[in-house]
């Protein structure tokens, strides 16, 4: 049997004294950039480069993303789709269905609660998720359509901060 990956990626630290019109165009402060970069470098260090990256449209996880992808160099196909802005763990999982096969790992990007109730609900494990977190989770099967919440092993969850 196969095996099917999913990397969630909270959004780095945003920068509230920023001038914006609403929450969905607040860009990421210094220190949200500095750790975008950091998590995009960590995947390269394990070698775990996705080969989908789906963002939410919001300015701070799409330049989360974007940082990652280059800081990390990863020749990822990348992706912006506005429902991930505000969406529920059930639309990740629907989103997670519509992937094709022949991409192994699969990264989204997306804000809280979503992020933090979808590894719950995948895989039983609950903690605080911190900005510009990401966490693995890999399901056992051959295809995305058979990923079911609650048949999700945790591989690992890390913060910025968790790594040097």
């Amino acid at each position: 049997m196969g095996k099917r990956s999913i990397i969630i990626f909270r959004h780095g630290k945003s920068d509230w004294d920023a001038t914006y019109s609403k929450d969905h165009d607040r860009p990421l402060s210094f220190r949200g950039i500095e750790a975008s970069k950091k998590m995009g470098r960590f995947l390269k260090d394990i070698k775990t480069i996705p080969d989908i990256i789906i963002s939410s449209t919001a300015v701070r996880t799409k330049k989360t993303a974007e940082l990652a992808i280059k800081y990390g160099a990863w020749s990822s196909h990348f992706i912006t789709d506005n429902r991930i802005y505000g969406c529920s763990s059930n639309f990740l999982l629907e989103l997670t269905h519509l992937l094709d096969d022949s991409n192994a790992i699969a990264c989204f990007v997306g804000h809280e609660p979503t992020c933090s109730s979808f590894i719950s609900l995948c895989t039983f494990h609950s903690e605080k998720f911190k900005t510009a977190s990401m966490a693995k989770i890999d399901f056992n099967c051959d295809t995305w359509e058979k990923v079911e919440f609650g048949k999700g092993n945790l591989d690992w969850i890390k913060s910025p901060k968790d790594i040097s």
